[in-house]
Parts: C-alpha cells; structure tokens; sequence
C-alpha cells in the first residue's frame, strides 16, 4: 500500500487530462443546440471544456467549474471564458454547500482511492453517499462520489456526461451506483473503445451519458469505437433513444454490449433458476495471504540450501503451473524440478523451532529484509505464522487470459491468493463438478461476472465465482479425462466446447442447438472484447 506522503502528485490529485477529440464529442452530444443551459463541470483540471466552449462560442446561459488543485486553477482562469465563474475547492464541499441547480454537468472526474483522501474529504463523501441514501465504504473511488452529487446538482431536466473507468460497468463496489444510475435517469448511453485513450495509465474509459426527462422510462445503450478518432464522425442523433430496457436486477453492466436477444436470453435464465449457480456446489475463498510470496514461496533449491524440508509444502502459486483442468502430483514435480516456486514455508512458533539452524537463518533473513514488518505480517502474533493453512478440492484462477480455468487439486497443493479455494459441498461429485463448468455458457456468465483489465486479463472474486451459471450434471464426470487430454494436447478450447456444449447443455439440460450457439456466441462476444486490449 502507498502511503499519501509516497504517493505522487498525479495520484494524490487523481487527474489525466481529458483528450481534445472526446471533450468535443461531449459538449456536441451535450449541448445539442440548446443556448441558455447552466453548466457545470466539477472538476475541470486544465480548462479542455471550457477552452473548447470558448473556441467554438459555444452559446450558454451560465458556466461553473470547480477546480482543487491551485496549479490546475489558474491554467483554467487563464482562458478568460466569458460569463464563467471559477471556483477553486474540492467539488465535495461545493455539492453540499450550493444552492444552484444545473441543465449540464460535464466533466472528467478524478479517479483517486479511498486512503489517498483526507479525512475531511472522506467526510464529505459520506455525506453525499447518504444524501442519496447509499451506503459509503473504503473500496469507493472518488469518481463515484462525483457522479453521486453531480446528480444531486441536476434540475428537474438535465444531463450528466463523464469520463469514467469501465469499472463502472463491472466492480462490485460501484453496483449501487449502476443501481442508482438505472433508477434516476431516463436515457442511459456508454460510449467505450476497443483501444485505449488512455494509454500512459493502461485504464480502459467509457464516456457516460445520462438523462433524465421526468418520464417513467429507463433505456440504455452501449455502442463501442474503435478510438476516440471514431467520435469524430459519429452521429449524436444515434445516442437520442436508447432502445434496451434496464434490467434493475442485473448486478454488472456488461450485459448491455449484447444485442437485445442475447440480453433476453441472458435474463429469462435468470428468472427461470433452471441452471443453478456454481455456489450451489461449492464454497468459493481467496487462496492463502502470506504476506511476501517471494518470502513464503520458493523454489526446491532454497529448500535444499537452509534445510526447509520440515516446513516445505507443496505449492502451486502460478497459472502457467497449471498445464490442465487436473493439476496432479506429476504436473507439481514438473514445476519443482524447473525451479518454479513450488514450495510453500510453513513455520511454526519460533519457540518451536528448536535445532532448525536453517529455518532460523533464513527467518534472520527475512526480519534484515524487513519482511517482518510488512502490514500483513506485522499484524500477526508471529509475522512468520501464515494463517488458513487449508488445502482446498479445486483451484479457481483469479486472473485468467483466453478463458477463466477451473481445477481439481488432485496433488493436494496449497495455494496463494493468485488462486481461489474451491471446496465442493457434501453429495457433489468432484469429477462432474469441474467437468460441468466447461461449457460455453459457464463461460460466458464468468466474463459478465468478472472484470477486464489492460492487456485482456479477466478477473474474478470468490463471490462473483459463485455466480456464474453451472450445469451440474454427475454423467458430467464421464467428460474429465476427455477435457484433460485435449487441453494437454493444446487442443483450442472452441474445439473442447464443441464435445462438451452437447453432453452438458443439450443432452443434460434440454437446451436447444440455437441456445448453445447463441451462448457460445455471447461468450465470445465478451471474451474477443477484453482479448482485444490485449
């Protein structure tokens, strides 16, 4: 963790500038003709927006914007934008203290964590969270608490467009926020990109445009471009009626980069519960936290050097460890005898250790590396006890390229929390509960649980393991061998869904050779689309 007097200026302020290209498109969807709109724009670092309404004499009837960084204020003074009034504060303070009301509010918010808050900003943000009556915890961006009282500085009649993370359509923390969204605004439109905006920071953005007309419809859309050229030319007439109806039950908003047949598909399983979740079978629980893996973790060759044998157990802590769905005691030797940290360090009580000269040697090590006083470690009795030592049935890895993998543990490896700990619950037959994830729709509710990050990486929590769709069947268990022979061989994982998709779907569920397809097609809509970051 970066303290804040670490931390640097960037962070701290939680601000990248926003690309010419997409400020335009903002302000041309925004304004749409209208002259006489209050603006606002709650965090306008360099001025981009105001410099653009200047430019092009953007007709309005009133701008404010507010700036908290001093430096950032006065290039935004600089421009001299007529009838604007600049206000140098932390938006935070200004929402709860206005009394004006807007048509617009535009902007691109800053994107900085919860500890690189002061406490008063914190403060702050809690009390426009409850203003809303939402719930203000330690995982919320400030980007949110932006949109949060944006929102509250609405007229009757108004509009929101924001530069914000995709995480807005995926993280857990930010599912009250889309749940607010849905239920406060009309129009909802996501504009994303196949390539990234901004790439010096590797953070996937979408433009985030919302309406609210006082009718008791809820409509949303997502188109995607391939780049911010793409805004150029894109016709704003297209973002007017947003045709897909907003599921409020739908906990992440990647299921609106589906056409709406794929949408209702989705949505009719939901409600008909005839695929039951994966937590039905098992319990989901991050891997072990040791504290310092290159520590904990270590090849043989550490082992063999201070005579670790004692509290060397047996790890796998990597996914390129796992070469299948059955990850055996062979495939364990394998990475040991390349190397690979194979070898998890088991230490008991120092009062314990007795003669183990080695082990008390490398422990020495550790305290002159300062690994003792690392936060996980140095909050224990002993910083050299890992606690939940527990080995678990099967392994589900947490970060995953091509396609989200699912393992029986047969060498009983211990895992670090680059892993989850998959434990089936009683009556469930192991064998059939891996096999029966391999599937396409399996596959395609682990990318709409998951979330993507730069370079195409999907990654899942334990809780949003348990959400995704499994088709249980025991007749499943015959497929095991099956599947791990072709993925051993390098068969690709359409081929394997082709074998598998018949027996788990259409034969064990009654699913039809059109439903199989089209979840096979929504799979690799979804998986082609984080892939493309890449």
């Amino acid at each position: 963790m970066v303290l804040i007097n670490e931390a640097s200026k960037e962070k701290l302020r939680g601000g990248f500038y926003t690309p010419k290209d997409i400020a335009d498109f903002m302000l041309r969807w925004a304004i749409n003709g209208n002259k006489n709109f209050d603006i606002l724009e709650p965090s306008c670092g360099d001025g981009v927006f105001l410099r653009i309404m200047k430019e092009k004499q953007i007709p309005f009837n009133s701008v404010t914007a507010i700036e908290f960084d001093q430096v950032e204020y006065e290039k935004a003074a600089e421009i001299g934008l007529e009838n604007s009034v600049l206000i140098n504060d932390d938006f935070h303070n200004y929402c709860l203290t206005t009394q004006d009301k807007f048509d617009l509010i535009i902007g691109n918010p800053p994107y900085i964590r919860y500890q690189y808050f002061s406490k008063e900003q914190q403060i702050l943000a809690e009390r426009i969270f409850k203003k809303s009556k939402l719930k203000y915890s330690k995982l919320t961006n400030a980007w949110v608490s932006f949109v949060v009282g944006s929102s509250q500085l609405l007229k009757d009649k108004g509009k929101i467009a924001f530069v914000l993370p995709a995480e807005v359509l995926q993280v857990s923390y930010a599912q009250q926020l889309r749940e607010f969204l849905a239920h406060f605004y009309n129009k909802i439109n996501i504009v994303s990109f196949e390539k990234l905006v901004f790439p010096e920071i590797q953070q996937e953005v979408v433009l985030l445009l919302c309406e609210k007309d006082d009718t008791n419809s809820h409509k949303i859309e997502h188109l995607e471009l391939r780049d911010a050229d793409g805004l150029r030319d894109l016709d704003i007439s297209k973002l007017k009626n947003p045709q897909k109806t907003i599921d409020f039950k739908s906990n992440k908003w990647t299921f609106y980069f589906l056409e709406q047949e794929e949408i209702d598909f989705l949505e009719n399983l939901q409600e008909l519960k005839t695929v039951p979740k994966l937590g039905k079978y098992a319990d989901v629980e991050v891997g072990i936290t040791t504290g310092s893996n290159p520590f904990f973790t270590v090849p043989l060759s550490t082992v063999q050097f201070y005579s670790l044998e004692k509290y060397a157990k047996p790890l796998v802590g990597r996914s390129v460890q796992v070469p299948s769905l059955i990850f055996t005691e062979e495939d364990w030797k394998k990475n040991r005898d390349s190397q690979a940290r194979t070898h998890l360090l088991t230490f008991p009580k120092m009062s314990e250790l007795n003669g183990s000269l080695g082990a008390r040697d490398y422990l020495d090590y550790g305290v002159e590396q300062g690994i003792n006083q690392g936060y996980k470690c140095g909050i224990r009795d002993e910083w050299q006890i890992i606690p939940s030592l527990k080995i678990s049935d099967a392994l589900f890895i947490r970060r995953n390229h091509l396609y989200p993998k699912l393992i029986i543990n047969r060498a009983n490896a211990y895992t670090t929390d680059t892993m989850h700990r998959v434990n089936i619950k009683k009556n469930v037959n192991l064998s059939a509960f891996i096999a029966s994830y391999y599937n396409s729709l399996s596959f395609a509710f682990a990318e709409i649980s998951g979330r993507s990050h730069g370079g195409g990486v999907l990654e899942l929590m334990p809780s949003e393991v348990e959400n995704i769709f499994l088709p249980y069947h025991k007749s499943n268990e015959e497929l095991i061998d099956t599947i791990d022979t072709m993925i051993r061989a390098n068969e690709s994982i359409e081929t394997i869904l082709e074998i598998t998709n018949k027996k788990i779907l259409i034969d064990n569920y009654g699913f039809s050779q059109n439903e199989v397809e089209k979840a096979d097609r929504i799979w690799k809509k979804l998986s082609n689309r984080r892939l493309n970051r890449n």
